[in-house]
């Protein structure tokens, strides 16, 4: 049989190399790259169609691993995704559940788990760390972890959502819907920190994403 494909990213070389050695200590497992940041990794996955596993980290500069999960599900669907955080919040968690994440294991564990996850996942199973267990289950009992992200916005930002998204400025937003401009920047931190969006642009991709507008 041939070994399974590994492609690795992840912004620190230091990490890299350590994770590096996980799977190449196993003949079984092959790592065909590695990559520091979200736009390479989604270059290299969109030149090439052998990888079976990436191993990604949630947190890395320009297009954040969030980006790259949603975009690899979308450019290669049959490529698992194995999620490889220091972030064992519930935020991060309920999120990458959301965007496809076939496993979520934490930098602390992957000594001991990694072998075991990219198994898994090649079985066509899921992987969680210990701990992200924990949060799935309280996520679960909560009725929140398969929630969209929509949900979570009041009428109100959804609003906001729709005028950012259409190039509308903060002044313009508050003449239309008759509040204050501080008002506006209020609910549109408010809009970023509930969906983990960083800008306006991801903003209106979400919002067509969503369909909450019409794409031009």
């Amino acid at each position: 049989m041939s070994p399974t494909r590994v492609m690795l990213a992840d912004d620190h070389n230091l990490v890299r190399a350590g994770v590096r050695k996980i799977p190449e200590s196993h003949p079984e497992f092959e790592v065909v790259g590695e990559v520091g940041d979200g736009a390479a990794a989604v270059a290299m996955l969109e030149a090439r169609d052998d990888i079976d596993v990436l191993v990604l980290d949630l947190t890395m500069p320009g297009m954040d691993g969030f980006e790259v999960l949603e975009r690899a599900k979308r450019v290669r669907p049959g490529t698992r995704v194995l999620v490889l955080s220091m972030h064992a919040g519930s935020e991060h968690v309920a999120r990458a559940v959301r965007e496809g994440a076939d496993g979520y294991l934490l930098k602390d564990s992957a000594v001991q788990e990694l072998e075991a996850a990219i198994e898994a996942v090649m079985a066509g199973r899921s992987y969680y760390s210990p701990t992200v267990q924990e949060q799935l289950s309280h996520l679960v009992r909560a009725g929140s972890a398969l929630a969209r992200p929509l949900d979570q916005l009041t009428d109100r930002e959804r609003d906001i959502l729709k005028l950012v998204a259409r190039g509308f400025s903060t002044k313009e937003i508050a003449s239309r819907l008759d509040i204050s401009p501080r008002t506006v920047d209020t609910h549109r931190a408010n809009l970023m920190r509930k969906l983990g969006l960083k800008s306006v642009a991801l903003l209106t991709q979400f919002a067509l994403r969503e369909g909450l507008l019409e794409s031009p």
